[in-house]
C-alpha cells in the first residue's frame, strides 16, 4: 500500500474491471526448405522481392521454396519467416581484408561466388595535398552462376562493369568509419543490413585508423571441407518426393542444438522470438519422417497449423490416404500439385500447392476471419493442375482428409476441401481447428496479467469479464453459432470450477464453452413440385 507521510492531496490510479484481449495473428507463416543462400536462423520477409534479396532466386529444379513464397504473397500473404535448411557440416565461406574479417551469411557453395572490394570512401576531409578519405567504402557483389575461367569482372570498376556475367546482387556501403562513436561505425552499418556478408563471429573489432587493404577484389573462399552428409532416415513406405535433398534430412529439418543461437529449422521456431508463427509448411517435402516431425511440432505448440503437400506424379485416388499414414488435428493435406509460371523463364512449371494455399489462408483470415473455411476461392498464379479431379474422384478422397484443388469451367481453379487430418469429428474442419487455435492463443496472451494476482472472487469476476468482452466481439464478427451470447459461449470461473485444494495450491481454473460455426460442406437444395389448389 502507498504511504502517506505528509499532509496533502494524493492522486492514485487504480485498475478495475476487465482488461482488453487483443486477437493474435493467424496468418504469419513459416516456410522450411533449402534456398540458394541466406541465414539459417528464421528471418521475416514481407514480400517476394525481400525473399530474393536475402535468400536468392530459384536455384534447383527440385527445390520449391522460391515458388512457394512467391505463391504465398501472390495469394494474399503478408508475413513469412523463412527457415533455410542446410545439411550439417556445410562450410561457411570467409575472407580477411587484412584487419577486417568477413563471412558469408549462411553456409553453402554460394559463399564462393561473393566478391568483396574495399576502397577509400568518396567523402574526404582537408584541402589540397592534405585531403584524405574520411573512412572506407565496402562493395560486395554476388553471382548466381559459377565464375568463368577468367574470373568474375569487377562490377565496381567503370572499365569492367559492363562485362558479362553481371552480378545478381550488389551492395555498396560508403563512408564507413572505424570510430565506435561515429553514426557510420562499420559495425552499425554492416550488421543486419547486408544480405551477403557479416563480420566474422569472434573476430577482434577494429578501431582507430584501419590498415585496410584497398582496391583488392577477393573471393570468399570455403573455410573447410564439408563433412559427409549424415545417413538418411529409414525409407518410408511412400517414394520420396523429387524435392527431397540428398544433403538435408530429418535431423536438418529438426535443427536441434544445445546452443540457442545455433538452432535451425523446427527447433529454432520453438524460440519465443517466433511465437507469432501460426502456419507451417515445407514446400514439396513429402518424406513421412519430416512431415511427421512438422505435425508433431504443431501439436506440441498447440498454436500452429501445418499445411502438407501431396506427392507429385501420383494420380490414382485409391493410393492417396494421408490419414492412413498420420492422423493429426493440427494439419491439412492438399492434392494435386499445380502449374505455375517459372519465376525466371516464365515457362509452365509443376510446383507443390502449399505456398499458394497458405496465401489463401492469409487472404481468407484478413477478408472474412479465421472461422471461414479457406476454400471455394481462386488460387492466384495457378493456371493448370497436374491432375484434373472430378466429383466422383473427390468422393473417394474427401473422407480421407484430402483437400482437393479443382478446376471449374468459368470459375477458375479453386480449393475445394476444408478438412484436417483428424479422425475426430469435432476437429475434422480446418476452420474449426484454427478458430480454437486463435481463441486459445489470444486468451493465453491476454490473460498473462492474472498470474500471481490474489486468487479470490474479485479476480474471478475480472477474469470472466475480460474473457466475455473478447468472446462477445468474436461472436458479433461471426465466429460462433447462436442468436444470443448464452447460445454462443459460456464462461465459468468460481467455486464450481475450483476446489479448495485448487485454491490452496494456486490454481485458478476457468471453463469456457464455445459453439463454433462450421462450413456448409454439403449444400442440399430440395425441390418439389407444388400443385396449388384454388382457394374458394
Amino acid at each position: 500500500m502507498p504511504e502517506y507521510l505528509a499532509p496533502g492531496v494524493y492522486i492514485e490510479e487504480i485498475e478495475r474491471g476487465p482488461r482488453p484481449i487483443e486477437g493474435v495473428s493467424t496468418s504469419t507463416a513459416a516456410f522450411l526448405g533449402e534456398t540458394e543462400r541466406g541465414p539459417t536462423m528464421p528471418r521475416l520477409v514481407t514480400s517476394y522481392n525481400e525473399y530474393r534479396r536475402y535468400f536468392g532466386d530459384p536455384f534447383d529444379p527440385g527445390k520449391y521454396m522460391a515458388d512457394a513464397v512467391s505463391g504465398f504473397f501472390a495469394n494474399g500473404g503478408n508475413r513469412a519467416f523463412i527457415c533455410r535448411i542446410v545439411a550439417k557440416g556445410t562450410a561457411t565461406a570467409e575472407v580477411a581484408l587484412k584487419n577486417l574479417q568477413l563471412v558469408a551469411i549462411g553456409p553453402g557453395a554460394s559463399g564462393g561466388r561473393i566478391r568483396v572490394k574495399a576502397v577509400d570512401s568518396t567523402s574526404t576531409a582537408g584541402t589540397g595535398a592534405t585531403r584524405t578519405a574520411v573512412g572506407f567504402r565496402l562493395q560486395v557483389a554476388y553471382w548466381q552462376t559459377p565464375a568463368p575461367s577468367a574470373g568474375y569482372p569487377d562490377p565496381f570498376d567503370p572499365d569492367q562493369n559492363a562485362s558479362l556475367p553481371r552480378p545478381t546482387l550488389t551492395e555498396d556501403f560508403d563512408d564507413l568509419s572505424w570510430d565506435p562513436a561515429s553514426p557510420d561505425y562499420y559495425i552499425k552499418r554492416l550488421q543486419g543490413n547486408s544480405a551477403l556478408v557479416a563480420l566474422k563471429p569472434g573476430a577482434p573489432l577494429v578501431t582507430g585508423s584501419g590498415d585496410l587493404e584497398i582496391g583488392v577484389l577477393k573471393a570468399l573462399q570455403v573455410s573447410a571441407t564439408p563433412a559427409p552428409a549424415s545417413p538418411a532416415p529409414p525409407a518410408s513406405p511412400a517414394p520420396p518426393a523429387p524435392a527431397a535433398s540428398a544433403g538435408a534430412g530429418l535431423a536438418d529439418f529438426k535443427g536441434e542444438a544445445d546452443e540457442l543461437d545455433k538452432r535451425t529449422g523446427l527447433s529454432a521456431l520453438e524460440l519465443d522470438a517466433y511465437r507469432e508463427v501460426a502456419l507451417v509448411a515445407a514446400p514439396g517435402i513429402t518424406d513421412l519422417t519430416i512431415t511427421d516431425a512438422i505435425l508433431t511440432h504443431c501439436e506440441n505448440s498447440k498454436f500452429r497449423f501445418a499445411v502438407l503437400d501431396s506427392e507429385p506424379h501420383k494420380g490414382n485416388p485409391s493410393d492417396i490416404d494421408p490419414r492412413g499414414q498420420r492422423k493429426s488435428d493440427y494439419g491439412a493435406y492438399y492434392f494435386p500439385w499445380v502449374m505455375s509460371a517459372d519465376l525466371q523463364s516464365g515457362v509452365p512449371r509443376l510446383v507443390p500447392p502449399s505456398g499458394h494455399v497458405l496465401g489463401l489462408y492469409a487472404r481468407t483470415d484478413q477478408e472474412r476471419g479465421v472461422w471461414k473455411a479457406p476454400a471455394n476461392d481462386i488460387l492466384r498464379g495457378v493456371f493448370d493442375l497436374e491432375y484434373p479431379i472430378n466429383a466422383a474422384q473427390q468422393a473417394i478422397l474427401n473422407p480421407r482428409g484430402v483437400n482437393v484443388i479443382r478446376q471449374f469451367p468459368g470459375r477458375g481453379i479453386r480449393v475445394w476441401g476444408a478438412r484436417t487430418l483428424s479422425d475426430n469429428s469435432l476437429w475434422k474442419y480446418v476452420s474449426v481447428r484454427r478458430l480454437f487455435i486463435f481463441l486459445e492463443h489470444s486468451l493465453y496472451e491476454g490473460t498473462q496479467w492474472v498470474v500471481f494476482e490474489p486468487n479470490d472472487e474479485k479476480l474471478w469476476a475480472r477474469v470472466k469479464d475480460t474473457i466475455r468482452l473478447f468472446l462477445r466481439t468474436q461472436w458479433r464478427n461471426g465466429a460462433m453459432m447462436g442468436l444470443t451470447e448464452d447460445e454462443a459461449f459460456t464462461i465459468a470461473c468460481d467455486r464450481s470450477t475450483m476446489t479448495q485444494d485448487d485454491i490452496l495450491n494456486g490454481r485458478l481454473i476457468c471453463e469456457i464453452g464455445i459453439a463454433p460455426v462450421r462450413p456448409a460442406e454439403f449444400v442440399i437444395l430440395r425441390i418439389f413440385q407444388n400443385t396449388a389448389e384454388a382457394k374458394g
